[in-house]
């Protein structure tokens, strides 16, 4: 089969595919000779959308055997194993996956025709389950911290739930690829497979020229006056904003606008700040970096494709340098909100607050309860009342802070001026606890992300936390998530719908 043919019959599967019939999808990638291993990939997940697990692992087997480098049909291969109750044989995939990953945050699948972006932390997460599965509670744990080098923003939430189940010997959810994706074709190629006339029909012309008999070819003249003096920028050279630099040590994140990475990564440097930190861009995130673990590197234009890393040193990383206010990278999302405190100070002591979204506050070190209380109080804008404050993340009585707790006991937890802390919110009315509040879903919201709440439309939602003014925390039929409030309308008491925001 030629290629034109399998590309045509790989975009009448992915179509077939888009209007819900699997049946015919699936008929159509068999249907192709030589398969590559994004075809035995959709194959793959079709069987599994199917429930023929056999099957699935059969494509699966042979998309790895075409690339095995593709790290996301090893996590489809561990997802199908686990759902066969082969564990042993689904963390050898898992593994393998984490592996793949080559020590990167994420590979974004993207240029290769899937709209995915596969996390080193949601790897970890199914190690961690399996491990779990299997008996081992102690190497769960190691890798549910491990995953927390690797930790976004976004994944905050669905790690710190599967760490609490781990503490309490409980089993979680895997963390499951999305079922309404596949891999598609070059979409430039398929705009090919149509044939143009590029001709056209013959016309017959006038000459506007008075007594014009030149017969022949004349040479293309200018269409507009003061054109462009140098070609295009090519596209590859667009995304490479700021200074290549490559990480010569590990660096681990403290605070939320710092980023992870790890020694041979290849960052672009946006901003150096005056305190020694860089505003850098890996890997489509951006995020602060100590600019010492750094290392310039020349690249020139004609070598911007090809870049040779050398391998990092393995000396000892520097000191982490200390933050002054000022350097923040840009980051568009306001989802999760998170707040940045100033650099730890003679005296002063960072409290790194455990909500739904993680915040810090910083206050002397050996503060009272109340100025501990008021500080968290105007971050979250709630009263202090309808706070409550915990040692760990174990909502148990022997963890919790209030005002009659010795805060020399908190005080004395903290470690190089930081302490960490949890935190829960009960909402009130007037002193008195609120009754539950439900929302009614407009709309049906469906989402890659594991840690938002997918429901249909008509579904009922129990508010659990307010995000922000955009994002809710709710159950929906025993699944834990966050959501948009747009997507949403409060039931009141009296039955008549409010629009939530």
């Amino acid at each position: 089969m030629s290629f034109v043919d399998t590309l045509r019959q790989w975009d009448e599967g992915v179509t077939s595919f888009e209007r819900q019939d699997i049946s015919e999808a699936l008929t159509i990638f068999q249907s192709i000779q030589d398969p590559n291993s994004k075809i035995y990939f959709n194959i793959g997940c079709l069987h599994l959308l199917n429930q023929d697990l056999e099957a699935a692992e059969k494509a699966f087997d042979c998309s790895i055997g075409k690339d095995e480098h593709l790290a996301i049909a090893f996590f489809q291969r561990g997802i199908t194993f686990y759902k066969k109750k082969r564990y042993e044989e689904s963390l050898a995939d898992f593994q393998k996956a984490y592996k793949a990953l080559r020590g990167n945050q994420l590979i974004d699948y993207k240029a290769l025709g899937l709209r995915y972006i596969l996390y080193a932390c949601e790897v970890l997460h199914n190690v961690a389950l399996v491990e779990a599965q299997l008996g081992n509670w102690e190497k769960a744990q190691e890798n549910l911290v491990k995953s927390l080098k690797y930790k976004t923003d976004a994944k905050l939430n669905v790690m710190d739930r599967a760490l609490q189940s781990i503490l309490k010997q409980n089993l979680f959810k895997p963390v499951e690829f999305p079922t309404k994706m596949l891999f598609k074709p070059n979409k430039h190629y398929v705009a090919e497979l149509e044939k143009k006339d590029y001709l056209g029909k013959a016309k017959v012309v006038a000459s506007v020229v008075p007594k014009d008999d030149f017969s022949g070819f004349a040479p293309l003249q200018p269409q507009i006056e003061d054109g462009p003096a140098c070609p295009k920028e090519p596209e590859v050279f667009r995304v490479l904003e700021g200074e290549p630099h490559t990480v010569l040590f590990e660096f681990v994140p403290e605070t939320s606008d710092e980023l992870a990475v790890v020694p041979g990564n290849i960052v672009f440097v946006l901003q150096k700040g005056a305190d020694n930190w860089a505003s850098v861009v890996f890997n489509e995130r951006r995020g602060l970096v100590p600019y010492n673990y750094l290392e310039r590197l020349e690249i020139s234009l004609a070598s911007k494709k090809n870049v040779e890393v050398t391998e990092p040193p393995t000396r000892e990383p520097p000191t982490r340098p200390e933050r002054i206010q000022g350097l923040t990278p840009s980051d568009k999302s306001e989802r999760n909100t998170q707040v940045k405190e100033g650099p730890t100070t003679d005296g002063l002591c960072i409290v790194k607050i455990h909500h739904t979204f993680n915040f810090a506050v910083s206050l002397p070190l050996g503060s009272t309860h109340d100025l501990l209380m008021e500080k968290i109080s105007r971050k979250l804008n709630v009263p202090s009342t309808a706070i409550t404050l915990r040692l760990t993340a174990e909502a148990c009585a022997g963890n919790a802070i209030n005002e009659k707790t010795e805060m020399e006991k908190v005080w004395g937890r903290a470690n190089s001026g930081r302490v960490t802390l949890w935190c829960s919110i009960q909402e009130q009315t007037d002193g008195k606890p609120q009754c539950e509040i439900h929302f009614m879903a407009l709309h049906s919201y469906e989402s890659s992300n594991p840690e938002d709440l997918s429901f249909q439309a008509g579904d009922t939602i129990t508010l659990l936390s307010r995000v922000n003014q955009d994002w809710l925390e709710g159950n929906c039929n025993g699944n834990i998530g966050i959501f948009p409030s747009s997507f949403v309308e409060e039931i009141p008491v009296n039955g008549n719908l409010n629009k939530s925001n």
